[in-house]
């Protein structure tokens, strides 16, 4: 059986990678590697968390139970472990054991048990009061968790979950201690106490983060690096550091202009590297406002947008380039050309498509539409994109106005009903391609936390359960294609456009590789610094 899921795993999805060639070269020790990161945690806890600023910032401090393999392109996105030392999965799949790896300490001291597991995904799937998880539902199918022994932990499923596995390997199930959560749950928000390759040295608001080696890491003769400083810098602010070599890299990726011209300007000392991006910009629509309560409304809007067009002109200003459907273009799961054609809004004819979308509106009354479309406020990546969503919709005689605002007053937006925002350009991505992950978004509002459209669907609903526990293969895969046929039909929230990542960085850089999620590998254990 766990041969056969982690088969499943790794045939799900498929990646290129392309990379600078450097010499092989046995890993040196030492040095502080030096980072940017566009944006700054909130808090310091990893299970309210979602921000690649907060993985690429706090995810060294902290271990998980298992960890997506993430320095070897083969063999993406098998997982391996981390604090697990082995694990099986029993026949019937309703039941995980993991032997946990003996003498892994906290950065205070204290022997890791499995009772720390079991604390840590207790407080993850039923959040005590005042705690924000927001994976509560990855973890709905476990009905207990058991601590045989110290070095023990079983989970009992009611019932069987394809993307377990790789829910037990997201980077931010950080492993909490147990004691401290028993003293307070809220402990994680404002301390950094983990098993990862690097203590907390020291946190600047507004400037830096910065840890230090920890010399009782569990995975021994790691990490390589003396620590690290990430520090928290504006784009054009990190584009001029990265090009002049005040910093070794930026992890998450760069717009085409500013990836040329740090590799122009670096010349010989640049590592390119360039993959598919698991992230997509998405239009979500809210269904609690008329006339967006209408799929035939949603689904015109949709219509409207020629992607294949958007594709070619947006790729050369923004990260923006693939077309594809709810799962990452090019992977076993997603929708292969020709049936993506056949979708409401990705056909290859866009007068046509427009002629559809002017009868849809015409047939349910709503002439002379006008809406405001809400977005964060970046000029390199949303506001392009923003901005030609614009122009497609004035092409049906739709009037839009498109709105920027910051982050946090964006966010406060999409996750209140009552918010009077009409639709919204935003972003979907993932660590790992999985269905699971990818459709989460579209179950109904009562069923997960990020359904900012706040419908509610049942068949959807009973189409995501089925897949989700379906282990033969073909009708899994059966059932994938009805839930995204129904969904990009009701057009809740449709895909734009897919992302295309590509990190430059100092070639003295090593142990790190580009994967299309810009949450892997940030660990850095293995990271270290030619000289």
């Amino acid at each position: 059986m766990r041969n056969y899921l982690f088969l499943f795993i790794f045939l799900s999805s498929s990646w290129a990678v392309a990379q600078t060639p450097q010499a092989t070269q046995a890993p040196l020790t030492g040095g502080v590697l030096k980072f940017a990161v566009v944006g700054e945690p909130t808090n310091y806890d990893c299970h309210a968390q979602s921000s690649f600023s907060f993985i690429q910032a706090v995810r060294p401090h902290y271990s998980t139970l298992l960890a997506m393999v993430a320095t070897d392109a083969a063999k993406y996105p098998a997982v391996k472990g981390d604090l697990a030392a082995s694990w099986s999965v029993s026949e019937d799949r309703l039941t995980y054991t993991f032997k946990l790896k003996p003498d892994v300490r906290f950065h205070d001291g204290a022997a890791l048990t499995s009772e720390d597991v079991r604390a840590s995904y207790d407080r993850i799937r039923r959040p005590p009061p005042g705690v924000t998880s927001v994976r509560a539902e990855r973890y709905a199918d476990i009905a207990a968790i058991e601590t045989s022994d110290a070095n023990t932990v079983v989970f009992k499923l009611a019932r069987p979950n394809n993307a377990m596995l790789l829910y037990f390997a997201s980077p931010f199930d950080c492993i909490y201690r147990a004691a401290k959560l028993k003293d307070d749950p809220k402990f994680p928000e404002r301390h950094v106490l983990g098993t990862g390759a690097f203590v907390f040295d020291a946190h600047t608001p507004g400037a830096q983060w910065s840890g230090k080696r920890y010399a009782n890491y569990h995975d021994k003769g790691k990490p390589y690096l003396d620590g690290y400083a990430a520090q928290f810098l504006p784009r054009e602010r990190m584009v001029n550091a990265l090009a002049a070599g005040e910093i070794h890299a930026e992890f998450r990726g760069l717009a085409p202009g500013d990836r040329e011209m740090v590799a122009r300007t670096l010349g010989a000392r640049a590592d390119v590297q360039t993959s598919p991006w698991l992230c997509a910009l998405t239009v979500t629509f809210n269904t609690a406002k008329k006339p967006f309560n209408t799929s035939r409304v949603r689904r015109a809007l949709s219509l409207a947008i020629d992607r294949r067009g958007g594709a070619q002109t947006l790729s050369k200003v923004s990260m923006v380039q693939q077309v594809g459907g709810l799962s990452r273009p090019g992977t076993v799961m997603s929708l292969s050309e020709q049936e993506l054609a056949a979708q409401p809004g990705f056909g290859k004819d866009i007068e046509a498509s427009r002629a559809q979308a002017r009868k849809l509106l015409q047939d349910v009354g709503v002439t002379d539409l006008s809406f405001t479309l809400i977005n964060r406020a970046s000029e390199t990546l949303y506001g392009p994109v923003g901005d030609y969503l614009v122009e497609q919709w004035r092409q049906i005689g739709v009037t839009v106005r498109h709105e920027r605002h910051a982050p946090r007053e964006f966010l406060n937006a999409l996750h209140h009903v009552s918010s009077a925002f009409d639709a919204a350009l935003d972003f979907a991505c993932d660590y790992a391609d999985e269905p699971n992950l990818q459709f989460a978004r579209y179950l109904s509002h009562d069923r997960t936390a990020t359904n900012y459209s706040h419908h509610t669907d049942r068949p959807l609903d009973n189409l995501y359960d089925q897949q989700s526990g379906e282990a033969d293969r073909r009708k899994r895969y059966d059932l994938i294609r009805e839930f995204e046929r129904r969904a990009l039909r009701l057009a809740y929230t449709v895909p734009v456009l897919w992302w295309q990542r590509t990190v430059v960085m100092d070639r003295n850089v090593r142990g790190w590789q580009i994967t299309p999620s810009h949450y892997l590998g940030q660990d850095l254990a293995e990271v270290w610094l030619a000289r």
